[in-house]
């Protein structure tokens, strides 16, 4: 019983290490579908991945009117930043607990990752920027509806 499970766990570690690169790597801009300002798709794969470092205001559920529309800013440009090319994706872990990663219960099942457009990452280009923990992240900044 133990073997199995040695063997069932390496296994599935392989399999992880085989779809998450342990490094940025390049990536082009066909395979990346922007979702929103702060979430893609990676080569079609599900689940989708949450970019990390910073906050972009929400295209659904958003708090006021004002956060919609610059929600759809953020989504137009980081559609344009993913367009000129000069891509680099890396999958992270997520700052959840470890029995909850991959779980509604961290990110909503998301992924994680970061993305560079001619090497800087696309959060510093256009968003809020906040760091999150090994375990959690602070309140999401959404300054967007404050006077």
């Amino acid at each position: 019983m133990i073997r199995a499970t040695l063997v069932l766990a390496t296994l599935a570690l392989t399999i992880a290490s085989c779809q998450m690169p342990l490094r940025a790597e390049p990536i082009n801009p066909p395979d990346v579908i922007v979702v929103d300002g702060d979430t893609i798709q990676v080569q079609r794969q599900r689940p989708k991945v949450r970019l990390v470092g910073f906050n972009a205001p929400e295209t659904r559920n958003a708090a006021c009117s004002t956060e919609a529309d610059l929600g759809a800013k953020a989504t137009n440009r980081l559609r344009e930043l993913v367009r000129a090319g000069k891509l680099d994706f890396e999958y992270v872990r997520c700052s959840c607990l470890e029995s909850t990663q991959g779980t509604p219960n961290c990110n909503w099942g998301r992924n994680c990752g970061t993305l560079k457009a001619s090497g800087r990452d696309v959060g510093a280009i256009f968003a809020v920027s906040f760091i999150c923990g090994t375990t959690s992240c602070p309140k999401t900044p959404r300054p967007w509806c404050h006077p």
